[in-house]
């Protein structure tokens, strides 16, 4: 089968277009033909090897695709359905645990399904895991109009919550101001200065910060005294290590790093996550944007494109003819 496969660590262009060996599906998993698979920053970060994965590799977690074999027979061949945690879906082929995945409605698109989760989930859980978002709760969200930031920004705003989002572009504060946003700020040295003039006078409540290295500084002078400071992503790369004192002369302000995994640490957690964001996205209150996407051999230049912040929502490869 055709995969992307990666031999060494290192920038874009190690995403190479192979002919690797199809998989086959062990008893609790399913073999899926994959359609489109998504692609999101973690994705960098194994490429880079910041995260660890064993060479050679196919990089890709998320997708949406057809069951093709189900070993206990509990899936019917044919079957739509969409994951986000299966190792290798820059492929044509997946195997993906049956636990992990969900049906796709006929009324979502398979472009759209395919980046719907691992963003989606991402969103739920830093609103209703990290935190329990309240209606008046006051959040500032860099990266504002990826991916996440605009699922984020849509679902806190349509919770009551008032949303500074932080962008790059004028293309992308409109995009931001769709999704919600009260106030829509570009990145600068005094970001934080200007976004507690504008939530009078006070910090917010939760900084959601996805940028990471040329942000983190800004986020933590942005949030009020024990607020919350929640670095969910390292668009620009990774934080350099603080003393916790730092904490304590903000406000005893809070700080956590969470990951999807600890948030869908079960299989019941991640259906719960999951079936609510399908939920969302079928009846129209989540509304994903899904750039063109791009052929499964140019994976290196999505990448480039992510990485370059050339991009604005999601992007995903279109694997299948």
């Amino acid at each position: 089968m055709k995969a992307i496969q990666i031999t060494e660590h290192g920038g874009p262009d190690v995403l190479k277009l192979a002919d690797v060996p199809a998989p086959s599906p062990n008893p609790d998993q399913v073999l899926v033909k994959v359609a489109y698979a998504g692609v999101n920053y973690i994705d960098t970060y194994y490429r880079e090897g910041i995260y660890h994965s064993e060479l050679p590799f196919t990089p890709g977690l998320e997708g949406c695709g057809e069951v093709v074999e189900d070993p206990s027979g509990t899936i019917a061949p044919g079957t739509v359905v969409a994951w986000d945690s299966a190792p290798g879906s820059y492929a044509e082929y997946v195997c993906v645990d049956r636990g992990r995945l969900v049906a796709v409605p006929d009324t979502i698109d398979p472009h759209v399904a395919a980046t719907m989760l691992l963003q989606g989930i991402t969103a739920h859980y830093l609103l209703y895991g990290v935190r329990d978002t309240q209606q008046g709760d006051s959040l500032l969200i860099t990266a504002g109009a990826g991916g996440v930031g605009l699922l984020l920004t849509q679902l806190a705003a349509a919770q009551g919550a008032t949303v500074y989002s932080v962008v790059s572009t004028d293309e992308k504060e409109q995009l931001a101001f769709d999704a919600g946003a009260t106030e829509v700020f570009r990145y600068s040295d005094d970001l934080a200065e200007m976004v507690r003039r504008r939530n009078g006078g006070r910090g917010v409540d939760v900084v959601y910060d996805g940028v990471g290295k040329d942000t983190f500084t800004e986020s933590l002078e942005a949030v009020r005294p024990r607020g919350l400071v929640c670095l969910f992503g390292a668009a620009s790369g990774p934080v350099d290590p603080i003393d916790p004192q730092v904490l304590n002369t903000h406000g005893s302000s809070f700080l956590t790093r969470p990951s999807i995994g600890a948030y869908t640490a079960t299989d019941d957690e991640f259906r719960m996550r999951a079936q609510a964001v399908v939920r969302a996205v079928d009846d129209g209150a989540l509304t994903l944007r899904v750039q063109e996407p791009y052929a499964l051999a140019d994976a290196a230049q999505a990448h480039k494109d992510l990485q370059g912040r050339r991009t604005t929502g999601s992007i995903v490869l279109k694997v299948a003819d």
